[in-house]
């Protein structure tokens, strides 16, 4: 009980000293973090959409491909990203294993069939009268579609909290493919275990802290915007 303590009285510590090793993990996890969600959303939004809202050939199997990725082991996602950017992979002369860009990589992959399942999900919730009666009153097919986008947005908002989630705890594959090196590709989720596996908590404990505080922030956010309906 006495050690738990002391590891979260100098967690604390170090959160409020702002300590640079903290600080250069929390900055990194962020950068790598919102690359991968921005790009994740810029493929996930619009596959999803175009799931959700179009009809043709194969469009069921599409879904169930899309809703089965949702669930990729993140080791299988970091030994595929490996072997590719390895050496001896097709992409290995351009020199991205153990680099951020290697981790952006990795975290896309996983978030971005999660992006786009949630989606289909949030436009197929959609009743049909919707668009039905945005056509009826003259819309164009691709403004009735807009108009359902829009009565979706509050699911859209969450399946981008759902990504954000999916990449900013994601282990295994970043560990993989960027190799948890410090000051370069160790974030807040490998910094974590590393410390916790050297037994020095206080560390572990403030960036678990810290992990938790940007999780609240962002479903704050989402709620702040649910309330005011400005999304």
């Amino acid at each position: 009980m006495d050690s738990l303590l002391s590891g979260f009285l100098q967690a604390f510590s170090l959160i409020l000293h702002l300590d640079r090793v903290l600080v250069g993990i929390i900055l990194l996890s962020l950068k790598v973090s919102g690359f991968a969600l921005l790009i994740a959303t810029a493929l996930g939004l619009p596959l999803g959409s175009l799931l959700g809202l179009k009809r043709f050939p194969g469009r069921d199997l599409a879904i169930s491909v899309t809703n089965t990725l949702m669930g990729l082991p993140p080791v299988v996602v970091g030994l595929i990203v490996y072997l590719i950017l390895s050496r001896r992979g097709p992409l290995g002369f351009l020199g991205l294993l153990y680099s951020p860009t290697a981790m952006i990589i990795a975290q896309t992959i996983l978030a971005t069939p999660i992006l786009a399942a949630l989606t289909v999900s949030a436009l197929l919730a959609i009743k049909p009268l919707v668009r039905d009666t945005a056509l009826a009153l003259g819309a164009s097919p691709r403004q009735a579609a807009w108009t359902v986008v829009r009565e979706a947005r509050y699911g859209l908002l969450a399946a981008v909290i759902a990504g954000f989630g999916r990449v900013s705890a994601e282990v295994g594959a970043v560990m993989m493919v960027g190799g948890n090196i410090a000051g370069y590709t160790r974030v807040m989720t490998t910094a974590i275990v590393l410390d916790t596996a050297k037994g020095e908590f206080a560390l572990a404990i403030a960036l678990g802290l810290v992990l938790i505080f940007v999780a609240f922030l962002i479903n704050l956010g989402l709620n702040l915007l649910q309330g005011r309906g400005v999304a």
